[in-house]
């Protein structure tokens, strides 16, 4: 099988996530909340080749679009990603994931003594200290989260 060889179907309408980190293609389609049983087709690709990566995973959902929340969480994650919208079989928009500075309400703090876990009415708020790797600082107790406890959350 060449490099440069098909390994998936194109999709007629969906979403397209390219450039995803290798390995981490599972807590892309966990964080959409996809089990399997939604009744649309999905694609994963994992540790397929890529001249800008070395390896990437790839995602395909048919028939679903992306929110601004999903992708948002996808950032936490794989923040080289782009998302393609097809419709038709066509690319029709393209975006590349952005990483935010701030974070609100997207992950919570694991610090039980944290305001944001008490009974006020406080949302989450993190500032993004490190992308790659994912560094989240908590904006009321300066607890710091890593990838893998905002995996865990997701």
């Amino acid at each position: 099988m060449s490099v440069e060889e098909l390994r998936v179907s194109k999709i007629r309408d969906g979403t397209v996530i390219d450039h995803i980190s290798g390995g981490y293609a599972l807590d892309v389609v966990k964080i959409l909340g996809i089990t399997g049983k939604e009744r649309c087709v999905v694609t994963i690709a994992i540790n397929v080749f890529s001249r800008r990566f070395g390896v990437k995973d790839i995602v395909k959902i048919e028939g679903r679009f992306l929110s601004v929340d999903e992708v948002s969480r996808i950032a936490l994650v794989a923040p080289c990603a782009s998302i393609n919208v097809v419709r038709d079989y066509v690319v029709v928009e393209k975006l590349e994931v952005k990483t935010p500075r701030v974070i609100f309400g997207v992950v919570r703090c694991v610090n039980s003594v944290c305001i944001t876990n008490s009974d006020e009415p406080v949302g989450s708020k993190f500032s993004v200290d490190s992308v790659d790797p994912l560094v989240l600082k908590c904006h009321y107790c300066g607890y710091v989260l890593e990838k893998r406890d905002v995996l865990s959350q997701m």
